[in-house]
This record gives structure tokens, sequence and C-alpha cells, in this order.
């Protein structure tokens, strides 16, 4: 413990809070925050920095500790001494409330690692910091706050209290010493003052603090590193000695490289990333200002796309091919030129806004071109906010920045530039902010031991989504703050899909317990079932789950995976690639690090809403792989764990019962106290019910009446006429009538007119704050896991129908999907547009059936038949045709109009759409079905 120093330098005060660490909650609290602002009064007032910690030892009477002793306390609920500083409010007068909010900083988890014990223990700290701006000419009495046992109350004291730091302890300053204490006052926020402005200047002569600055600027302002962010790398000659420094680079997910080294195919980074990624080395390369050739390289070289972006340009031949070679002009424009492009169309069209950053790493003195490339990136990216510089040679800087400075100021160009840090320290400050530094990930084998997965293997195995023994171990969870958590844990209430970290930070008790319903229990019980094995002895088996939308049907089969991860090898199949790749993948899954293939443990593959051709296709696939092979088990090599949306998951569960399991939205009794439970403990912690609306609608079952009344309430007072609420209905209507749909956040911001700027700063607004309270309340942003698209939905289907039905008023559905047919920023919109386009085409034309789990086999989409029903079969006809005329006259709307017309007795005009069909698609067995139903 220490007093007053230079005002800067905290002081410290040790409380051993050992006995008030086991009381309840309101005796815990009132103690705490007792402890807490006496002390920050007293370095308020006295103008002091300070941290009480609580958990080290503060006294020597206790035998067997010593003063000074850390021994950490128990600490039940983190909330608990959060929310103590609530205290705050009631003990400091009105006046200086916010000050004092402000001096105080939130309390600090340290936790205290011992050999003795497997018991978690925290020592926790509370920062104080009296800046002289806040607190000059302020002086700060409190009442303390005392739990009375006979009241079982906390009462305030009578009196108010200046409290004052003498030597290591804080004491109330005497009746006989408040004028003096009064009159010094100015004299202290003189000396305050000075000690910050002389601290200001020590720290610049010092350094400024690089690595926080590097960790905030590559990880977009988190702690920590994940998946999310892509990387563009623009760099010059790696020498020798600084390529064991680059490492870090490894383990970024590096969407594509700019490289001005001639040499580094052969000698340089390239050579060392081939050496880790043979499989993901796309280099734009060979942008220098010389060739070794004196040519320039072909077109085709130079800028090529393929269909899956990936990005070349590695090669250097003749650009004129046959011909001379150009003049150096000539060359220099040329490679302007297609840098642009490749530039924009990265921006543009590649990569959404916001999922990247260019990082500009100069190992090397700067040449023109590479200035060329950030002055594009800076164009296109409308400033610096997704742009960082790394140079260890000042002089190198400089001579960049100095270039650069033609198209961004110094100042701009200073907040976004690591200067004059080592290559070394760069490295391993980046490196120990990678999960994957952490620890390797493991697989369960049939030894019953665990075998490393090292990252390289795992991505020759792209098309699964492989759930490791360790999963997410390697996150840094005292990196992680409480309000990150928060926002994991109601993400998941508001009605995204649940992710590994949901279930991690339950295990870890860091959030609530995932509740699990009787679904989970069954689906479990039927694998154990299938574990056991057959007399029919299938190499792969089927556990099927039929769920109603929403009803938590991916939540219960991604509950089974992450319960059985250690004694399966389990993972989710990516349905985007091919059956026989993804069979490929899962028999080198099976194998992996395994002696013995016949004594392989079995795969457990989860697969969601899938198209049932395609699960057969697999399942065939897997079944001749096994069959080459020529191996008995007694149990199945695979588990295909097929999870599908359905609105009749309990008939489908009654034609197969051995196999199947349906999730409804009706809970059981044990269910509903369950829910209740969670739904309480979730408003203890001051969650708001309409920030995990899914899971208050799953509370109630999601009941008509409920679910209308709860709309009617969020729409009250909405602007029928505003953009956002345009874009509501236009997200309803899609999200009732086309199962999984999404708008893609792209559309969103195009729609709202959030694309252009006319500033060049950086992006400056956040989707969110551009919409309607209502519409934050009812939109949910996604992130597709494979193409990390980021999108929009409403929360629930039903709720996007009752919204549809509240919201339309007299405006007939019909004519809100006429209106959304004219809306060209939509469909002219190029990121996501290949989805989107889909998601239209099946809102006219996908009919139900029940062999997918709808309830009845239709003859139209259920939007057309609704407006058939609901209108009348012209307004049908009318939208179908405007829908054709939009979509590149598409011969299957073209066969739903003919199939429109003659259900509705028009033969003539079904005769004309049937004839428009056939001459798209002349051979197409559905068309010429349709026409044959026309002449009969």
């Amino acid at each position: 413990e220490s007093g007053v120093n230079d005002l800067i330098t905290p002081c410290h005060e040790y409380k051993s809070f050992a006995i008030a660490a086991e009381l309840n909650k309101n005796q815990l609290q009132s103690k705490f925050a007792c402890e807490v602002i006496r002390f920050a009064s007293a370095c308020m007032n006295i103008r002091t920095n300070g941290t009480i910690h609580f958990g080290i030892m503060d006294s020597i009477d206790d035998r067997g500790w010593k003063h000074g002793q850390i021994i950490g306390i128990k600490v039940k609920e983190r909330e608990y001494y959060v929310d103590a500083l609530d205290y705050i409010e009631k003990c400091f007068p009105e006046n200086v409330q916010e000050i004092a909010r402000k001096c105080i900083h939130p309390p600090v988890f340290v936790e205290v690692i011992s050999k003795d014990s497997q018991e978690q223990r925290f020592v926790v700290e509370v920062d104080i910091e009296p800046m002289s701006s806040l607190v000059k000419n302020r002086l700060f009495e409190v009442y303390l706050p005392k739990y009375h046992e006979d009241s079982r109350k906390v009462i305030l004291a009578k009196d108010r209290a200046l409290y004052q730091r003498l030597g290591a302890k804080s004491e109330p300053v005497k009746h006989n010493d408040l004028a003096t204490f009064i009159q010094g006052l100015q004299d202290r926020d003189a000396q305050r003052e000075k000690a910050e402005l002389t601290s200001a200047e020590v720290n610049t002569e010092i350094s400024q603090n690089l690595g926080r600055k590097l960790s905030i600027l590559i990880n977009d302002g988190k702690s920590y590193m994940d998946d999310c962010l892509q990387y563009i790398l623009v760099t010059n000659r790696c020498e020798k000695d600084n390529l064991n420094y680059i490492n870090f680079l490894m383990h970024l997910n590096i969407f594509c490289v700019f490289d001005f080294d001639e040499d580094s195919n052969v000698s340089g980074l390239h050579s060392k990333y081939k050496e880790h990624h043979a499989t993901r080395s796309y280099f734009l390369q060979d942008f220098s200002n010389e060739s070794k050739t004196g040519n320039p390289p072909s077109q085709k070289h130079l800028c090529l796309f393929d269909q899956t972006n990936w990005i070349f340009c590695n090669g250097r031949s003749d650009f004129h091919g046959d011909e001379k070679p150009c003049d150096e002009n000539t060359w220099i424009r040329t490679k302007k030129k297609y840098l642009k492009k490749a530039i924009t169309r990265i921006c543009d069209e590649i990569l959404p806004k916001r999922s990247f950053i260019v990082l500009f790493l100069l190992l090397s003195p700067v040449q023109k071109p590479l200035v060329d490339t950030f002055q594009e990136f800076y164009t296109e990216m409308n400033g610096t906010e997704y742009i960082i510089c790394i140079a260890e040679s000042r002089d190198n800087y400089r001579k960049w920045a100095n270039l650069a400075q033609a198209s961004c100021s110094i100042e701009s160009l200073e907040q976004c530039s690591i200067v004059g840090m080592k290559l070394s320290h760069v490295d391993a400050t980046i490196q120990s902010m990678l999960p994957s530094t952490a620890q390797p990930r493991h697989l369960p084998v049939s030894t019953r031991g665990l075998c490393t997965l090292p990252s390289l293997e795992e991505e020759k195995m792209f098309s699964l989504e492989i759930l490791c023994v360790d999963q997410c171990d390697d996150i840094k969870l005292d990196l992680l703050t409480e309000k990150q958590i928060q926002e994991i844990e109601q993400n998941f209430y508001r009605g995204r899909k649940i992710i590994w970290e949901n279930f991690w930070l339950a295990d870890k008790r860091r959030c609530g317990e995932i509740i699990e319903r009787e679904a989970c229990k069954d689906a479990s019980k039927l694998l154990d079932d299938i574990l056991r094995g057959s007399r029919l002895n299938y190499s792969v088996a089927k556990l099927k789950i039929f769920h109603h939308p929403g009803s938590g049907g991916s939540t219960i089969a991604r509950q089974v995976l992450w319960k059985r991860r250690k004694d399966l090898r389990c993972a989710v199949i990516k349905a985007s690639y091919s059956p026989a790749t993804v069979c490929e993948h899962a028999l080198a899954f099976r194998d992996y690090e395994e002696k013995e293939i016949s004594h392989c443990l079995p795969v457990l593959l989860l697969i969601e809403d899938y198209d049932e051709d395609y699960l057969e296709e697999l399942k065939n696939e897997l079944m001749d792989a096994v069959a080459t092979r020529k191996i008995n088990s007694p149990r199945p090599y695979f588990i295909l764990m097929c999870c599908r949306r359905s609105n009749d998951p309990e008939r489908l569960c009654k034609a197969s019962p051995l196999d199947t399991v349906a999730v409804t939205h009706k809970l059981t009794d044990s269910e509903k106290s369950l829910f209740i439970t969670k739904l309480e403990k979730l408003k203890q912690k001051d969650v708001k019910p309409e920030f995990i609306l899914t899971f208050v609608l799953m509370c109630e079952e999601f009941n008509e009446t409920y679910v209308r009344d709860f709309v009617g309430h969020i729409l009250q007072d909405i602007d029928r006429s505003s953009r956002d609420t345009r874009l509501m209905c236009y997200v309803a209507l899609l999200n009732f009538y086309v199962p999984n749909s999404y708008v893609s956040l792209s559309h969103c911001e195009a729609f709202l007119g959030l694309g252009v700027y006319t500033e060049r700063k950086s992006r400056a607004y956040d989707f969110k704050s551009h919409l309607s309270e209502q519409a934050r309340m009812i939109f949910i942003e996604l992130r597709e896991s494979t193409t990390y698209i980021s999108s929009v939905r409403i929360i629930h289907c039903l709720v996007a129908k009752e919204i549809l039905h509240q919201l339309s008023g007299n405006e007939p559905q019909s004519q809100l999907a006429m209106t959304l047919l004219q809306e060209k920023m939509l469909f002219e919109n190029r990121f996501g547009q290949e989805e989107f386009i889909k998601f239209i085409r099946d809102l006219f034309i996908r009919r139900d059936k029940r062999s997918r789990g709808d309830n009845t086999d239709t003859l139209f989409s259920p939007f057309i038949e609704h407006v058939c029903k609901a209108e009348d079969c012209e307004k049908a006809i009318a939208v179908l045709k405007a829908a054709y005329e939009l979509l590149g006259k598409d011969a299957f709307f073209a066969q739903q109009l003919a199939r429109l017309h003659y259900n509705n007795e028009k033969f003539k005009d079904a005769e004309h759409w049937a004839g428009v069909a056939k001459y798209h698609l002349p051979n197409d067995s559905y068309i010429l079905d349709t026409e044959g139903q026309v002449y009969r």
C-alpha cells in the first residue's frame, strides 16, 4: 500500500475482502461500494490517481497471511461488483455524480494462479483517475452505505464525510481542519494540472504506445483477433534477415498480396508464404518499377480474375505478343491501368465494405508504384479508416509519407501508421493476439487420446467446418470484455444462429447456460442407439431433426455436436461444395492421424436446410467410398445429422420414428419452467425484452395473439413513409414467403442511400444508426460463415408475417411486390446480387412440397397463391409478367405464366406463354409437359 506520490503514479490500498466475498448480494455490494467510494473520495479530493485492490491481505491479524500477500477472492457473479458502483448515484451529491462516474473506472478482474489450488480466484481492482478537467474546483463529500443486520437493509450514513489520503489510508477530514483543506483546493488543482502536463511531455519523449496502437489498428478496434477480417497485404522487398520476423503473416486471413519485389518468388516473401500455404498462395506480383527482361507483363497475367476471385499477377511476357516491345512510358501507363482495375474490382465487387484491412508493410526503400497503390486504395475506400502502414525504418516511412501526402494529409497518415517498431516486435505482438498461438487444436482418436490438427491440415478439408475437442479454447478469455460477452449472448437470444462461443462461454460460466430442450435429449438417445449398431449394419446412418422455423432446431443439432465432440469426430458440412468434395474430405477427416482405418471413430456430420437430392447423392458417395475399402464394422462410418425446417415436423417424425426428432414451438411443462427462469435471469441483468425478442416469443410459444400484440406495440407511431419502413416491408415479404432468405447489408445500405460519400474521410456511419427504433428491434444482422456476406432479416418468420399484415394496410401484397420490382437500387447493386435474385425468383416460382416438409403441395408459389386468393388472378398474372421482364425473360417465369393462365381457363394466353418458354428452352421436359397440359 502506498500514499500520494506525484499524483499520476497511483496510490494503492488493499482489502482482503475474504469474508465479504462470501456474503449475499446486498451485503457484498454495500461493502464493496463503501470501500470503493471512500477510497475514490479520498483520491479525488487529493487529486491523485489510485487503485484499490480486493483480494490482497490488508491486515497482519489473520494467522498464516502476510500484509500485501495476494490471496484472491471467489467471484460468484462479476455483475455484483460492476452493479455495486450504482451506489455512486446514491452516495455522491447530485452535482458531482456524473463526474464521479467518469473518475471511477469499472472493476477489473485479475485471475490469481495458485499451484496449491484449482479453485478460481480473482483480485478485483478499481482505478480512480481524477482528471483536472473533471474535478477542478470540486469537493467530493459522500454518504457511505452500510448493511444493517436487524432490518436487512442498506442504509446510508446520516452525515456526509469528506475523505483524504493520509499516508496509505483514506481518512475523513476532521472538522477543525475543514477550512484549511478547502483553502488548499486551488493549489491541489494547480498541482494536478502541472502533473498531467509533465506526464504527457515525458510520455511523448519516451515513445508512443505502439504495441497498443498496433493491436487496435490490426484488429479494427477489437482486443482479440478472429476470422471475420480479411487482409490485403501491400509490401516491397523483404531482406533475408527479416524473413524470420514475418511469421505473423502466415496466420492472417490474407485475401491477396500486392508484392513489389521482383525476386519475391525466389528468395522473398512469396517463397516463404508458399512454404506455409501451398494451396493459398495468391499474389499480385511484379508491379515493381523495372523488370528483368525489360518487357511489360502480358495483359492476361497482369490482372486475371477467375470465378473464385483469386487474383493473379505473376507473369512477365511481351504485352504485344509477337510485336516489338513497348516503350517505358507505355509500360508504366499499362501497369497503372491494371493496378487501378485490380483495386477497383476488389473494393467495389469482391470484398464487402468494412470486411477487410489494407496492410502496407514497408520493408525496404519505397518506390513510386507502391505509393500509387496507396493512393488508389485511399480513393476507393474514402479514407484511411481501414488502412494500416507498418515501417521499422523511419527513413522508409518518411519517403513514403512525403509521396503519399499528395492525396492524404501527414496527420491522417500518422494516425494509421506504426513507425519505428522493430519488425521482430511487430511479429511477436501480433502473434500474441492470434488465437492459434495459444495452443494447437485437437481431435479425438480411437485410442481415446488426442491428436493435433494443424491449420494446414484443416484447410485441406475446406468443405467441413470442423469442431475440435478444445474448440474456442484458443480465445483469450481475459481479453473478452463483459460487454462483448453480453453481446454474444444477446445476439443468440435475439434470433441469430447459435455459435460455438455461446456453448464455450456457458461451459466457462461466463454467461448463462444454454437451455436443453427435450428434443435434444431425444436426439442424443437416438444417436446412442445408432452408435450401438444394428443387424442392418449401415455404413452411413441418418439422424433427422425436423423443426418449426425458429423453434431452436439448429441449436439442438449443434448442442448434440458440442456434447459429442470429445468422443466422436464432429463437423458441419458446407453444402456449397459438391457431394464428391464433401465425401473426399469426410474420409480424410475420419482417417486423419489414425493407424488402422478399421478402428476409426465414427464421424458425425451436420447438414442443414439441405436439398433432398444433394443429401441422397452425398449418402451414396459415402457408401460407395466405404464399400471400396471392404471393411466391416459394428458401428457406422458416418452419421449424417440432417436438420431442416418443416411446417409439420410431427408428421415427418411419425413417418420415421426410429431416426427422427420433431422440434415444435410448443413447450413441455418442464421446458416452460426453464424458459421462464432463464428470462427472469436475463431481466435481472438489465437486459430489456426488446433486445432478446426471439427468446421472449419462444417463451410465449409464438402464440398468434401474443405475436400480433407484440408487433403492434413495436410498430406504434412508425413513419410508414420512411425508407427504412419500406425496407422492412420488402424484407418481411421475402422472409415470410421464402425460407432462409435475407437481404445483404450492401443492398440495404444502397437502398437507404448510405453508399455514396462526398467527404474524403473514412466511413463514419453505422448501418443501425440510420434505422428507426422500430427497425433496429425488428432487424437482425447475420454473417454467412462461408462467404462472409453480412445480411439482414426479420428476427422470425412469424414476426415477418405479422409485419407484412400490419404495415401493408390497404396496400395489396401484389402492389408491394410490384413496387419492390421497381427498386433499381436493389436490383442494380452488384455485391450479393446472385443471392438476392435467387430469393426474388423463389418468391414468384418456388412451390411448396410436402417432401420438403411443407404443409401441402401447392400449384404455385405461396405468394402467387395468396395473390390469387386474396386479390384476383389478374393481379398475379401482372406481377409475374413484371418479374419476367425484369429478370431477363426467364423461361421458367414464362412457364408459370402458362400454368397460371390455363388453370384460370385463359387458354390462348396459356398457349402463347408456353410457346415463349419453349422458345427459351426447347428441350426442357418440364416446359414440354406444360405445353402438353395447355393442349390437353
